[in-house]
């Protein structure tokens, strides 16, 4: 069963977490193979809530991007480089490939051979120089019978193509010759008195009694071939290993967890039909085909808390999207295929999990059930956001139930335990949840963050601001704010962009804005902030 990663937005908040953590169990109980997963570090009020809970964090999952490994690539496709080069010929006839990765008993990657290189080899290698095993020698001659004395055979043949005399004078022999040879009862004999490593008698010629026990007696090697002296001469080279062949050095190999995309590009520049697939270790896995490029297992993912590109994981569009189950307006996805969607006009996603629990008449243990209940009164800022619904305060009070807390006790702890700024970075503030959104090619970019004491941000409004100038100067944003909201209060303080000055004006009927500014009973992103801004450019 392939792995689904569920996950939250980029800049996680504590509804987005521990939103995928509660689906993920829930899909766990019903058999699905679900993970969650955080695309960015959480906050300190998600860890508050993680560790009151004792749940650890999900891991980081930096991109849903197709890599090589989700490719059909084929894992038979490589032979051992000390297969004999017939064989090799053989394996890529066979599997209809036009070449093959080489490995050793490791499965090491040792290179990468073609048919067009052992053609070459056997056309242009006039060598009858022999070093491979003497049972590769038998399959490859067609042996109609043998006497083997060595395992591996390594040396240079020579066939009789002179008269005895002129060969036994002209052609000297020793321990490491290989001797091929007819009828030729004098040359054979010179041979076996010498001691040559291998005698290779054509058309199915037999030594005499004699001559095996002279054989025998000297360590000599002897095979029977059913093949004239041109045929030996010509074939036996075949039995040598297929790393000993003439190649290209060169090779462009494909690491496991490289992009597709990446790979492609390679692929076009170089034209090569085929690249052999290694991990980290150089260990060889098989080969790609470019006919296969388009054959992929694309990563499975389940969206919560969002529905919209911009915020989710690097590499969506590559990925398939199973489900989404969301709380906010509905964005500009595209699937490709219908999909499973679950979505109420709530204040949180936990809510609309919890739902879903209900439905599946699934229990809700301790620990899920508090980390739910975090994520609905992050969202719904202790249920007085005005995004508040009857089913949120429904499952929050269920939820405190199965988790054993208070809600307004547990509340304020858990929006206190995120207020601090003490010692954060300028781009951490603003950047500790922001969402962006797109409206008639406008981009927005939009971040909230919580405080019990709005003067902890009053000496910093400066560099802010610059952080927030600085982020228009990187992706050219129409409107980049930060809303300071006081959950005690129920108010928001505005920072913003130099450009985004006169959209704001409009978005709340202000006439002279000013940074820092009071937004009385503004709380709620989705509903008070984000709205009024979209309408403005969309007019």
């Amino acid at each position: 069963m392939d792995k689904i990663f569920v996950i939250g937005h980029k800049n996680p908040d504590t509804d987005a977490v521990t939103g995928s953590i509660s689906l993920s169990y829930l899909k766990y109980k019903l058999g699905v193979h679900a993970e969650p997963r955080i695309l960015g570090a959480i906050n300190q009020e998600t860890q508050f809530a993680l560790n009151r809970f004792k749940i650890k964090v999900p891991e980081y999952l930096n991109d849903v991007k197709l890599q090589i490994k989700d490719v059909a690539y084929n894992k038979e496709y490589m032979i051992n480089e000390n297969t004999a080069i017939i064989d090799a010929f053989n394996f890529m006839h066979d599997n209809g490939i036009t070449g093959v990765p080489l490995v050793d008993d490791e499965d090491r990657f040792k290179g990468y051979v073609s048919l067009k290189e052992i053609a070459a080899d056997m056309i242009y290698n006039e060598s009858l120089y022999v070093d491979t095993s003497f049972d590769n020698l038998v399959k490859v001659l067609d042996a109609k019978s043998y006497y083997k004395v060595d395992d591996h055979i390594e040396g240079y043949a020579h066939a009789t193509t002179f008269d005895d005399a002129t060969f036994i004078k002209e052609i000297p022999l020793d321990n490491k010759s290989i001797l091929i040879v007819g009828d030729r009862k004098q040359i054979i004999e010179h041979a076996l008195k010498v001691g040559v490593k291998l005698i290779i008698m054509v058309h199915a010629k037999e030594l005499t009694e004699d001559q095996m026990r002279l054989a025998a007696q000297n360590n000599i090697n002897i095979i029977s071939a059913n093949k004239s002296s041109f045929k030996v001469a010509r074939v036996m080279c075949l039995a040598n290993p297929i790393k000993t062949i003439q190649r290209n050095e060169k090779c462009t190999t494909f690491n496991i967890n490289m992009y597709l995309s990446d790979a492609i590009d390679v692929i076009e520049r170089l034209k090569h039909t085929n690249y052999p697939i290694i991990n980290n270790e150089n260990k060889c896995l098989g080969m790609l085909r470019t006919v296969d490029i388009n054959k992929v297992n694309r990563k499975k993912v389940i969206l919560v808390d969002h529905n919209t590109p911009s915020q989710s994981v690097d590499g969506l569009n590559e990925a398939e999207i199973l489900e989404i189950v969301d709380h906010h307006n509905m964005g500009d996805l595209f699937t490709k295929d219908p999909i499973n969607v679950r979505t109420m006009a709530v204040g949180a996603s936990n809510t609309v999990i919890y739902q879903m629990y209900k439905d599946y008449n699934i229990e809700i243990p301790r620990d899920i059930a508090g980390i739910m209940l975090s994520g609905i009164l992050s969202d719904t800022l202790c249920l007085k956001s005005p995004t508040t619904t009857e089913y949120d305060k429904e499952a929050a009070k269920e939820l405190a139930k199965l988790a054993a807390v208070n809600i307004d006790k547990y509340g304020i702890e858990l929006l206190e335990s995120g207020v601090s700024i003490e010692g954060v970075p300028a781009d951490d503030i603003v950047f500790k949840d922001c969402k962006q959104y797109e409206v008639n090619d406008h981009k927005v970019s939009i971040s909230q963050i919580f405080t019990t004491d709005f003067n902890q941000y009053k000496n910093r409004i400066n560099e802010l601001v610059d952080e927030l100038n600085k982020e228009v100067d990187r992706h050219n944003y129409e409107v980049c704010a930060l809303y300071v909201t006081d959950f005690i209060n129920n108010n928001s303080y505005l920072l913003y962009s130099d450009n985004s000055k006169s959209i704001l004006e409009i978005a709340y009927g202000i006439e002279e804005l000013s940074q820092g500014y009071l937004l009385e009973g503004v709380v709620s992103r989705k509903k008070q902030m984000v709205p009024c801004i979209l309408e403005v450019l969309s007019n």
